[in-house]
């Protein structure tokens, strides 16, 4: 029977295509229809000489809102196109007085202002002034902390992944798995668009994405209804450059680092923007060799087949890791109020691990029963693209204007991995074996979204949107047996496992304002169909519909006091790689294989956010997720000593957290950001036999320090700590990292340098232990994370310009004050 036949052809709903093509010609055309009135000027000294990027801003008249900004020409000269109105003009730059002019109507189709004269200051009268601004590395907002990666020492030679390990309230287990505050279930996205990983597979991609292509990562806890449901714990949002320079800029950047092995990043970024169009691109190469140092410690309950045992495994391994990630664009702007972009990016990782692995088998006694060795070869190849197309059009010129925002996206993500796995009997003695795959997997998403903003009476806006999408994951593993010489096909750990999904989502969001009380309310609905089909196996179709409020209240409690209270319903779907069936073999003892029959966590999510002096914050916190989805270990059903590791559903899941933020200044030239979080985590359920009812206190702590330094110097110290804590049938130790930096500009901030320590008292190793009434495991995982490293940047081109002069309050603006940006 024919299931998504849209899918199986991958190609979109005609009709979404059809809106799609219609909002982009009807908007362009209206866009280039309208005709504007314009208000210009010149600014000058009092000695008449033309200021040169003096920041001019247009307010309306009634109540000095912001409508626009621009920065003045070389000769004084600015320029507005808006529509007709009253409004005021003020003026500003750094050494001179602000300046605010009258207030005027603008009626005709151009207004010629009289000339604006600034005043110079005291204070820059008397001597003359250096003035340096930087944006803080860490910023809180109501609903998100953002990390500005792109201006932190910390960042050289890095990957993304690094930078998440150290970013306030994220942790990082043994297998990848991403945590904000306690949590596991986070959507990621990457310049909007989501990251279909999880696991190792997202722990590889990051790994692979080089820290010197971001901008800045944003941890949202409570993300509006506009982003996907998906997250139960909130949105990692990760942004990647974009140079903001008028002109023809561009930089190149090298680095290297070395803990036990080297570590090497280059890249070079360029761009070109005119008035009406941006065209950029961006590429890096990054080759790390590192090592992985796993111990493990087995005990085995008898069954009817094997006596009690217990082994201890020793695996020695060393990885080398090369990739190469870039980015190209295109914005165009036919008007002031709408722009219509492309862009494609992509990212090729090769992975390549050896190891050597040690098995020692023990009777209760405990003799020694058996002992083997094995080595295994694995070749892990996954190049990945993405495709967008994107509309964004205000329809008057105005910060509250009407917003129309539209997205199509095409992305392919594929794995080509190779195994070699021999293994050698030496104690009883047996022939040599050897295990030989080839796994392939190919994961295709199409996407197609709108969304519409307008404005309401009383200062309130209305938020409404669409959006479908269209999953294929295909993926075959052949597995080849040899031994004593006779080379045989494995059909009962070989196989092919298709899964498509489809989700269709809707949602509507009203914001508003009443005196010392903002409101925000939305809902979204979400349909998701989906089929995972096994060669030769059973199939399993789902179909359902939730829906998802989000709440937000925001109260100003005097001059000093804020509160707010958020609720909201999310929901963690697994992922594709979650419930593949299909075996990827780590060494001679375990491999890890996804579970079909798992279902999506539901969760409700509650927080009462404190406020002080619009800086720190104090927020309590509770969540109750429903069929968690936990990461476990257990004997596998081959029988003998093999283990498997897969995630299963458990019953419920009961959260509390009490976070602390303090963003402090100690001294001018020293910041501390400091993040503390104490949680307190639940679970219940039961698997293999073994009830689980446990839950235990445990707490997250980051503090990072930025310093600013004579001589154009600048310093960061960054430390963190994870308490030991219990997720699931597992209890973790505590462990964290301790890393510094240093930064220096040259040549009038075309250059810089920087060298940072990473992991300085190497503690970032994890011990964890899994407890079941059949089976137990202690393991222990050590990297190569203790790094020192030099990078160099230079920067070129137009170098004055630091953004561009069109400052409309176009719709990507718009998007983000939706957002709470």
């Amino acid at each position: 029977m024919p299931y998504f036949p849209l899918a199986r052809l991958g190609c979109l709903p005609l009709p979404f295509v059809g809106v799609f093509c219609g909002l982009l010609l009807a908007t362009s055309s209206t866009a280039l229809a309208q005709a504007n009135a314009a208000v210009t000027g010149t600014v000058a000294s009092q000695a008449g000489v033309a200021i040169e990027f003096a920041t001019v801003t247009l307010h309306r008249a009634a109540d000095s809102t912001v409508v626009k900004t621009e920065f003045c020409d070389e000769k004084g000269h600015f320029l507005f196109e808006t529509v007709g109105g009253r409004y005021l003009i003020s003026a500003a730059q750094v050494g001179f007085g602000r300046f605010w002019s009258p207030a005027f109507e603008l009626t005709a189709p151009k207004l010629n202002l009289p000339a604006i004269t600034l005043i110079a200051s005291q204070a820059t009268a008397l001597k003359e002034v250096t003035v340096t601004a930087r944006k803080p590395i860490y910023e809180h907002f109501a609903d998100r902390t953002v990390v500005n990666v792109a201006d932190s020492p910390l960042a050289a030679s890095a990957t993304t992944l690094d930078i998440l390990a150290r970013a306030p309230g994220v942790t990082v287990n043994a297998s990848d798995n991403l945590g904000l505050r306690g949590r596991t279930g986070l959507l990621v996205v990457i310049d909007g668009k989501r990251v279909p990983l999880t696991g190792t597979e997202l722990g590889d991609y990051l790994r692979a994405l080089p820290a010197e292509q971001l901008q800045s990562i944003e941890l949202i806890t409570n993300p509006p209804v506009q982003y996907d449901a998906q997250g139960g714990a909130g949105v990692i949002a990760i942004n990647l450059k974009k140079d903001q320079r008028l002109g023809t800029n561009g930089s190149v950047n090298t680095s290297y680092g070395r803990g036990r092995y080297g570590k090497f990043t280059g890249g070079l970024a360029l761009n070109h923007r005119h008035k009406t169009f941006n065209a950029y691109g961006t590429y890096a190469y990054t080759e790390r060799r590192g090592f992985v140092r796993l111990d493990f410690d087995r005990g085995y309950s008898a069954t009817p087949q094997l006596a009690a045992a217990h082994s201890i495994i020793d695996n020695d391994q060393l990885t080398y890791l090369r990739s190469h990630s870039g980015k190209i664009g295109l914005d165009f702007t036919p008007s002031a109020r709408t722009l219509v972009g492309v862009s494609v990016n992509g990212l090729a990782s090769q992975t390549q691990t050896t190891t050597q692995n040690t098995t020692v088998v023990q009777s209760a006694a405990p003799e020694p029963t058996s002992r083997y060795t094995s080595a295994v070869a694995q070749d892990l190849n996954r190049p990945s693209g993405a495709l967008n197309l994107n509309l964004r059009h205000t329809f008057a010129d105005s910060a509250t204007a009407s917003a129309l925002t539209a997205d199509a996206d095409y992305a392919r993500y594929h794995t080509a991995r190779l195994l070699e796995l021999n293994t050698n009997f030496e104690q009883p003695t047996r022939p040599t074996t050897r295990l030989d795959g080839d796994q392939n997997s190919t994961l295709t998403i199409q996407s197609l979204k709108a969304d519409f903003s307008q404005p309401l009476p009383h200062r309130a806006r209305l938020e409404v949107g669409v959006k479908t999408t269209q999953v294929i994951s295909d993926n075959s593993v052949v597995f080849m047996r040899t031994s004593e010489g006779t080379r045989t096909f494995d059909p009962l750990i070989s196989n092919d496992f298709r899964y498509d999904e489809n989700v269709n989502a809707a949602y509507v969001n009203l914001r508003g304002s009443v005196a010392k009380t903002t409101l925000q309310a939305g809902l979204r609905a979400e349909q998701t169909n989906t089929l995972a089909e096994t060669e030769g196996g059973d199939s399993r179709e789902r179909h359902y519909v939730q829906f998802f409020p989000n709440v937000l209240v925001q109260r100003a409690l005097g001059k000093q006091h804020g509160l707010a209270l958020s609720v909201a319903r999310r929901i963690d779907r697994p992922s594709y790689g979650q419930v593949n069936p299909l075996r990827n073999y780590f060494d001679a003892t375990s491999y890890r294989s996804g579970n079909p029959d798992l279902v999506a966590q539901t969760s409700y999510n509650f927080e009462v956010t404190h406020t002080y002096r619009q800086k720190f914050s104090t927020a309590l916190s509770f969540a109750q997720t429903d069929n968690p989805i936990v990461n476990v270990v257990q004997p596998s059903p081959d029988g003998g000593r093999l283990v498997v590791n897969r995630d299963v559903n458990l019953s419920t899941q009961q959260y509390f957290a009490l976070t602390i933020t303090a963003p402090l200044e100690v001294a001018k030239w020293w910041t501390l950001y400091a993040n503390g979080v104490l949680y307190y985590s639940r679970f219940r359920g039961s698997l293999a036999g073994t009830e689980l009812d446990r839950g235990k206190p445990a707490f997250l702590f980051s503090a990072n320090n930025s310093f600013s330094l004579p001589h154009a110097w600048t310093a960061e110290l960054n430390g963190n700590y994870q308490s030991p804590e219990i997720w699931g049938f597992e209890s973790a130790r505590g462990r964290g990292q301790v890393t510094a930096g240093l930064q220096k500009s040259l040549w009038n901030k075309l250059g810089t340098i920087r060298l940072n320590v990473a992991d300085i008292f190497y503690t970032t190793p994890i011990q964890s232990t899994s407890t079941y009434d059949n089976f137990t495991e202690t393991f222990r995982s050590a990297q190569d994370t203790r790094v020192v490293t030099a990078a160099f940047t230079y920067r070129f081109g137009n170098s004055k310009v630091t953004a561009a002069r069109k400052r409309t309050a176009g719709a990507e603006e718009e998007l983000r004050r939706a957002s709470g940006q």
